[in-house]
């Protein structure tokens, strides 16, 4: 019989931490293994569709406001009997939120096997929090890092190191790929900026939510601002949606970026987007590994990134991209330039990440060290239960003598 397993996510917003966790929810579906079930803590958002056609069933929700509230203990006790009736063998859960909510009632429920999961070092947790997350770690059976920072961030926070597995975020290459014999213009058009091309022939795009400070946009801006002075007819892309959008656009203006700084919202095509891009930007004052990352050197896109959480883990220095000091406008600007003025430069970094990717950061590559995980939490519960009955057989027989 195959194992039945339940990935817990908390919605279905366009985000890093969703699109892994549905990936794998397909992947592990598709691969026939296993008997795969999904959860959330929020039944909306714009992923929803892309896994309606796998049949995973009713797909519960189990909304939250606190975790301090007569709510959460009423739907800790539907996830409870969800859990036991679907008698499901392995829970993984995905984010802070799940974690907590989900370590808490596998354990309520005797499920055999209980992943947490961490994607980030620091920057959005509080102490309050972070106390919390610590004590549904001890829950877990395993907890799965998206990088080798995040690892490093948990052994320092004493989270013993033989409870900790890094399996990098996996990327469907499909994802960033366009389709053929689309123009740039065409491209363009699609995105929303129709007529950009009479003005502008270089890109640079920036690819994260505009939900948290973290991702810094600001520092972006102040690159960009530079950028323009000493490049004509560069234009800055920036997808991503959320509450600061509007606050950025206003220091767009004050930055005298108006008229080439171009605010995309929530992107649906991130491979037209990444295929009229020139080089493509990540800001961020702290990341786990970051998706976006992935996806610009799997379209073949150059990068220039932060020296944070993971990415040198996946930007190789001055061969697929380069890495700079967070806050540091000034070289992130020079970097930009420099590949801007070496298109050849540029082409070559984008194809070598491309590789890089396809050899360790793919979708194969996820399954492959996820399986690989959950097959030795299994057996090793096979182990424990056989030892453990050899044990009663062994005191049975003791006492009957």
């Amino acid at each position: 019989m195959k194992p039945r397993i339940l990935q817990l996510i908390d919605s279905f917003d366009q985000g890093g931490s969703e699109q892994q966790a549905l990936e794998l929810t397909r992947l592990l579906h598709d691969c026939g293994k296993y008997e795969v079930f999904l959860a959330s803590l929020k039944a909306e958002g714009v992923l929803r569709s892309s896994i309606e056609n796998l049949r995973l069933g009713d797909a519960p929700s189990y909304p939250l406001q606190s975790f301090y509230d007569r709510n959460a203990v009423t739907q800790l006790r539907r996830f409870v009997h969800h859990l036991r009736t679907s008698r499901i063998d392995l829970l993984h859960t995905h984010d802070f939120y799940t974690n907590v909510f989900g370590m808490t009632a596998g354990f309520l429920a005797g499920v055999k096997v209980r992943i947490a999961s961490r994607r980030e070092t620091n920057g959005l947790r509080s102490p309050r929090q972070q106390h919390v997350q610590r004590l549904a770690y001890s829950l877990a059976d395993q907890i799965v890092a998206n990088s080798s920072s995040v690892k490093h961030k948990l052994l320092e926070e004493g989270i013993n190191e033989e409870r900790i597995t890094v399996v990098y975020n996996g990327l469907n290459l499909e994802r960033v790929t366009p389709p053929a014999n689309v123009s740039h213009e065409a491209a363009l058009r699609s995105l929303g900026i129709p007529g950009v091309s009479d003005s502008f022939k270089r890109f640079v795009t920036i690819v994260a939510n505009m939900r948290h400070d973290v991702k810094d946009y600001p520092m972006f801006l102040r690159a960009a601002q530079r950028v323009s002075k000493v490049i004509p007819g560069v234009a800055f892309l920036l997808a991503g949606d959320g509450e600061l959008q509007e606050p950025l656009k206003q220091l767009a203006a004050q930055l005298d970026l108006e008229r080439n700084t171009f605010f995309l919202g929530h992107c649906e095509d991130v491979a037209q987007l990444l295929n009229v891009s020139d080089v493509c930007v990540l800001s961020s004052k702290a990341e786990g590994f970051s998706n976006s990352i992935l996806e610009y050197m799997a379209a073949g896109r150059p990068v220039v990134a932060t020296n944070v959480g993971g990415a040198r883990e996946a930007i190789i220095e001055n061969e697929t991209g380069y890495t700079v000091l967070s806050g540091n406008d000034t070289l992130m600007a020079e970097r930009i330039i420099s590949l801007l003025r070496d298109p050849a430069k540029a082409r070559l970094m984008g194809k070598q990440g491309r590789r890089v990717v396809e050899e360790r950061f793919s979708s194969v590559a996820l399954l492959r060290n996820t399986e690989a995980l959950y097959e030795r939490l299994f057996t090793t519960k096979r182990l424990s239960h056989s030892n453990e009955s050899k044990l009663i057989e062994r005191e049975a027989g003791l006492s009957h003598r």
